[in-house]
């Protein structure tokens, strides 16, 4: 079990998004001791900015699929060869659009074998 702890986030996507995340947490932070609303904003859209980094990582391949990987798999550096198609049960990969194919492919095998019933059996 242990095993495990040491594969989540360890991914270029993770560590570029935290990075940029801290830089602009860091920035709001500054506008707030010097009560700048305009410097507070910059330092919201550049915490913005690190969420739409880390997905466009991620859909590049930089990031990992949801729960642990083979061990072998665990260097940070090893890009992700299967995240063009979508990783199952991956939010981002559903927003971008990925991985519908397959499920959208099940529900009309389904629809076309109910439909033959239907007619096979009334």
């Amino acid at each position: 079990m242990s095993g495990h702890l040491h594969d989540e986030g360890h991914t270029v996507a993770g560590w570029t998004g935290t990075a940029v995340a801290t830089i602009g947490s860091t920035v709001v932070g500054v506008g707030m001791v010097m009560t700048s609303t305009p410097l507070m904003a910059v330092g919201l859209a550049v915490v913005a900015v690190s969420v739409l980094v880390t997905w466009s990582l991620h859909l590049a391949g930089w990031g990992k699929p949801p729960g642990p990987r083979p061990k072998g798999q665990w260097g940070m550096r090893l890009r992700d060869t299967g995240a063009r198609a979508g990783h199952p049960g991956c939010v981002s990969c559903r927003l971008a659009g990925r991985g519908r194919r397959a499920s959208t492919a099940v529900q009309e095998t389904a629809t076309v074998h109910e439909t033959a019933e239907a007619e096979a059996g009334g």
